[in-house]
């Protein structure tokens, strides 16, 4: 049986205050007839004899009993004494979320934004909504932090690269400028010692050549053939003067003497021979350090990443929602952080087959320096070069002056007593002396073009495919993902567990299977495009370097041998890796001039035809009229 709180076992039930009153009163009254009936009664049985039977008593009517409120059958109070306990050890405790905090804190950011335990998530955005230790303000903070830290990680493995090529260029510029003003010192030092005054009334001949050489390698407008066609037809007017004291020579009448350079080549093959190697050797210096300035800019601006708020929404999601959990010792998963930084690097995906290309042209050009297009092997003897094409030159001046007064007509002798010096004369008869080993200036820049071409080769090797190695060379990294192992041990995304979803391809087509980053293929980044067709258009460069061709020249079978002999072999076998067909460019330009004229054509014809057919039409008109 149950009893109501505070009730005594036998105690009557509890009584409110009117019924107290009600019971009362009718107690009173039923009291007052007891008493007058008991006094009767008492007489009466006074009178009757003890052995008397006694007449039965009236029973009483029954008391209702009052019905006991709050009152379970026992077994359920059983049942819920019982339970009680198990009940309270069911309801959920807040865990302590001190850990993000600490953590949290140490990002710089105000302790105060994160909650000391857990709370209910239906403020978040991206992370998961249930229990969790972000607030709203820590889920956006650490949507910015995601950023900030994958801009780190590309900035961090692209610098490295930058670095690399900007240094390289460094090296390379330094060396070629170095290369030419070692040239151009040795070659006025000697040609002061050995020709003293006559040398230093010409020497801006000379200094002009060396201008001009410097304009082009640093990207003047300069013909490297005519220029050098110009020197010698300058020089060939200095020394025929020279050569012929006793005459007097007009500017017109010098002026037909250089037309005759290349016909009676009065400097011996010299001339023929150090335009080829000059041209080859400076295109492809130029052209190689330019490639490794655009390499350079290239991967300064390819790198400088700006996340889609598609892709801000993963990197959060991957970085910072374990903590949110309180999962702060777990690491993403390594195929999952393959896939969110192959969506987020889409478009430096599609740079690398471009880029690839370039750094095989880059090699190609690298060897050409090592080999026939050497320009230290070029420049560093140029003064003895230009030395031999004059004593050529003196040598030969008696056939060269008969076949000049020939052509151009016998020139005015000078008075006497007016004659110019001549070259024998002068002391310029003494042929150059070059450097011995030991006179030889130091070596540009510290270093040799052999050196530095091998240190580079070595790079651009490495540097090949790295657009598309980006996003694994990241994950590699231990801040960023689990690695390869543990694979049931990481954050898949949603809980602490193995990532299951295969990876996506590379490059931005590829995107659209990505689970984890919404890419949208239909537009491609433009600073990257833009990135892609100035590989484009240095590759090309590359490709008419590698060839030689920067000039139109022609090479022959001849300089296939000795120290001055250039490339080995002819243009054709050299350079089957880059063929161009011009012709077959010529020809479909000329299909297609075609089709235009015949288009234009028919669209003039339909015209006249309309026109035509709207006069008849007016003339019927009025006729019907």
């Amino acid at each position: 049986m149950c009893f109501l709180p505070g009730q005594v076992r036998g105690a009557p039930p509890h009584v409110g205050p009117a019924e107290r009153s009600r019971s009362g009163a009718g107690r009173g009254a039923a009291g007052a007839a007891a008493a007058r009936r008991g006094g009767a009664g008492s007489a009466e049985r006074r009178l009757q004899p003890r052995g008397a039977l006694a007449r039965p008593r009236r029973p009483l009517p029954a008391r209702t009993m009052p019905r006991r409120r709050g009152c379970l059958p026992p077994v359920l109070c059983a049942l819920a004494a019982l339970s009680l306990p198990l009940l309270l050890a069911a309801e959920p405790r807040a865990k302590s979320c001190s850990e993000v905090r600490r953590l949290y804190a140490a990002k710089g950011f105000s302790q105060s934004e994160a909650p000391s335990h857990e709370i209910s998530g239906d403020h978040l955005k991206v992370c998961s909504q249930g229990y969790t230790c972000c607030s709203q303000e820590m889920e956006e903070k650490y949507s910015q932090q995601s950023k900030h830290d994958f801009r780190n990680a590309v900035v961090e493995l692209s610098n490295h690269l930058q670095t690399m090529f900007s240094s390289r260029y460094k090296k390379f510029d330094e060396f070629f400028k170095e290369l030419l003003e070692n040239a151009e010192k040795s070659l006025n030092d000697m040609f002061v010692r050995t020709y003293g005054r006559l040398y230093m009334q010409n020497s801006e001949l000379f200094k002009d050549l060396f201008v001009e050489l410097k304009r082009y390698y640093v990207g003047g407008n300069v013909n490297l053939e005519e220029m050098l066609n110009e020197f010698w037809a300058r020089l060939l007017e200095r020394m025929f003067r020279l050569v012929n004291p006793q005459y007097h020579f007009t500017d017109e009448y010098l002026e037909c003497v250089s037309k005759y350079t290349e016909q009676l080549k009065p400097f011996g093959d010299v001339p023929r021979k150090l335009k080829l190697q000059v041209t080859r050797a400076f295109v492809a210096a130029r052209t190689f350090a330019q490639g490794l300035a655009v390499a350079r800019d290239v991967v300064s601006k390819v790198s400088a990443v700006n996340p889609t708020p598609q892709g801000t929404r993963a990197l959060l999601k991957m970085m910072y929602c374990p903590h949110c959990r309180g999962l702060v010792s777990v690491k993403p998963c390594y195929n999952y952080c393959f896939n969110v930084m192959r969506g987020c690097l889409a478009n430096q995906g599609d740079l690398d087959a471009e880029w690839n290309i370039f750094m095989d042209s880059m090699l190609l050009v690298a060897e050409r320096l090592e080999g026939p297009f050497n320009i230290e092997s070029v420049m560093d003897p140029i003064d003895v070069k230009i030395s031999d094409a004059i004593m050529n030159m003196q040598e030969n001046s008696m056939q060269v002056s008969q076949k000049v007064f020939q052509g151009c007509g016998q020139p005015k002798t000078l008075a006497q007593g007016r004659t110019a010096r001549s070259v024998s004369e002068s002391g310029f008869s003494a042929r150059f002396r070059p450097y011995n080993p030991e006179e030889r200036p130091t070596t540009a820049a510290g270093t040799s073009l052999d050196r530095l071409v091998t240190d580079v080769k070595e790079k651009l090797k490495q540097a090949k495919k790295f657009w598309s190695s980006l996003p694994g060379n990241i994950c590699n990294d231990e801040k960023m993902s689990v690695g390869t192992v543990n694979e049931n041990e990481c954050w898949n995304g949603s809980a602490k567990s193995r990532y299951d979803f295969a990876v996506t391809g590379n490059g931005l087509a590829s995107q659209v299977n990505n689970p984890e980053v919404e890419v949208d293929i239909t537009k491609p980044d433009m600073v990257i495009r833009r990135q892609i067709m100035a590989l484009r258009v240095m590759t090309n460069k590359l490709k008419n370097a590698y060839s030689g061709n920067d000039v139109d020249f022609i090479d022959i079978s001849e300089e296939s041998s000795g120290e001055e002999s250039g490339s080995g072999c002819e243009l054709q076998q050299c350079s089957p890796e880059f063929e161009f067909n011009a012709t077959e460019v010529t020809r479909n330009s000329n299909k297609s001039d075609k089709n235009v004229n015949t288009s234009a054509a028919a669209r003039s014809g339909l015209s006249q035809a309309a026109l035509l057919l709207s006069i008849l039409f007016l003339a019927m008109q009025r006729q019907w009229r």
